[in-house]
């Protein structure tokens, strides 16, 4: 299965229809999607640990280049596949992973890394909270002291940290975590800037001004060591694209975040 090209979009007003709003959410219909980007050392690994969860997977395989395409091929008759060429950023993937899931019916989204970084006996604990907190979009909380964990990367989880909060005026312990639960029913139309990892923070920062509830959900992590660790972040470049994203964020927080989160919270008074 293949993921038809998408528009490179801006930002348009984010929708939500009165049938989204009093829809019922069913946490039995989520899909788990595990975006892949050449990890072909752990993919197999991952999904099998996912399937001991759940059976309505769905993998994205991001243009790899590896051995990816040939250990999908071992899993066909077990998950959901889709594919394209070339590489076209994590972002990306989720918004093709997003329509798929809404399209097959499912009401919940768990995305979960390829890299053998999550825990899938955490997916359990998705689940039981949107059933205490449904709507919310629950993120996994990974702390930001571990073994093998790089130092750019606990820089760059607080540097992300700092512009979500003036963005929104919400504290999140883990803007960067991949480990999440979205509610599709709820998110309608987002059209992101961007295409790669930094998507996911676009869809927190525009959750928020929806006044979607952002849950933190603590799990386990593990980190291999620097010398195994297959890494396709790009301190400049990605600094980079990340710092213009939130400065771009920042601006359209005053002229669009800021009231409509301020005229949603009166609405909801009435």
């Amino acid at each position: 299965m293949f993921c038809k090209n998408q528009p490179d979009t801006w930002f348009s007003t984010i929708t939500e229809t009165s049938e989204m709003k009093n829809k019922l959410p069913d946490e039995s219909k989520t899909m788990v999607i595990i975006p892949t980007y050449n990890n072909e050392r752990t993919l197999a690994a991952v999904i099998e640990s996912v399937l001991s969860h759940t059976t309505d997977v769905l993998v994205v395989n991001d243009g790899a280049t590896d051995s990816t395409s040939e250990i999908l091929k071992t899993f066909a008759d077990r998950i959901r596949i889709l594919s394209y060429h070339p590489n076209k950023g994590k972002g990306y993937a989720l918004r093709c992973a997003f329509r798929e899931a809404l399209k097959l019916g499912f009401d919940h989204a768990v995305t979960i890394d390829s890299d053998g970084q999550h825990s899938a006996a955490d997916i359990p604990k998705f689940i039981e909270s949107i059933r205490t907190n449904p709507g919310a979009l629950l993120v996994g909380s990974r702390g930001l002291v571990h073994d093998n964990m790089a130092s750019t990367s606990t820089f760059a989880n607080r540097f992300s940290n700092f512009w979500f909060t003036l963005q929104t005026f919400r504290k999140l312990p883990d803007t960067q975590s991949g480990f999440r639960l979205y509610p599709l029913y709820r998110m309608g139309k987002m059209k992101m800037f961007t295409t790669r990892y930094e998507t996911e923070l676009e869809y927190l920062v525009f959750s928020a001004w929806r006044n979607i509830r952002i849950i933190p959900i603590p799990i386990s992590v593990h980190y291999d060591p620097p010398s195994e660790k297959v890494s396709h972040f790009r301190p400049f470049h990605d600094f980079f694209r990340i710092s213009v994203l939130n400065t771009v964020l920042v601006f359209l927080a005053f002229i669009y975040g800021y009231p409509s989160m301020l005229i949603r919270k009166i609405a909801a008074k009435f």
